[in-house]
């Protein structure tokens, strides 16, 4: 319900929907490259003028939306900001507050070792660790869902070391991607995937093989 999202949140990150309303985080899993971007990619070679992942979540998402010709759906990008340069939304607390993924933050380690630095937080996926991405929200304005139960997220990073040690890792050395196995994992990005999210994203196309038109 977006009122559990806006009931942890202050009013200005608010998403203007009554508090019943139902919405869907959307996520994408590891398979993601081999299983979406890439056939997207060969099929829409020509018309990719963006962000590829950017492009072809829109373009799924959209495929979703006319599944349901007779209901309005709203949907904000992960990716999309206001004039005010804040996010549409906060990706991490809504996927907390949807019970997908859970949110570590300063707030969840007792005995805070980091002083005066800023120390951002972080989801991890009970399934993928950090191997995963927050894509999207999809909003069904006319649909209220008064006796839909929360569920809270799987708390996969259960010691006070863990979560001092993950939330070092991301702040510090997320260039490694070690904080992504910070449990056990299922599942993990393909070389190919590491090192296209490791590739400038200037220099992304030309590893695609699209055109500098098309950049």
């Amino acid at each position: 319900k977006v009122g559990w999202y806006n009931a942890v949140l202050q009013p200005a990150f608010h998403l203007p929907y009554p508090d019943d309303t139902l919405a869907f985080v959307v996520l994408s899993t590891p398979s993601m490259f081999e299983k979406a971007l890439k056939p997207f990619i060969n099929k829409e070679r020509l018309k990719i003028i963006r962000d590829p992942v950017d492009q072809c979540v829109s373009h799924h998402l959209s495929r979703v939306k006319e599944k349901f010709p007779d209901q309005k759906v709203d949907v904000i990008f992960d990716y999309e900001i206001l004039p005010s340069r804040k996010p549409k939304f906060l990706a991490q607390t809504a996927a907390h507050v949807a019970g997908a993924a859970y949110y570590y933050q300063r707030k969840d380690v007792k005995l805070d070792p980091w002083g005066k630095k800023k120390i951002y937080g972080v989801c991890i996926h009970p399934k993928y660790g950090g191997w995963f991405a927050i894509r999207g929200l999809l909003l069904f304005p006319d649909i209220q869902v008064l006796l839909l139960k929360q569920s809270a997220p799987i708390d996969c990073v259960n010691t006070e070391e863990k979560r001092i040690e993950l939330l070092e890792q991301f702040n510090f050395h997320w260039k490694d991607g070690h904080y992504r196995d910070i449990i056990e994992v299922k599942e993990r990005y393909s070389e190919e995937q590491r090192a296209y999210f490791a590739t400038p994203p200037a220099e992304r196309f030309k590893l695609l093989g699209l055109t500098c038109e098309a950049q």
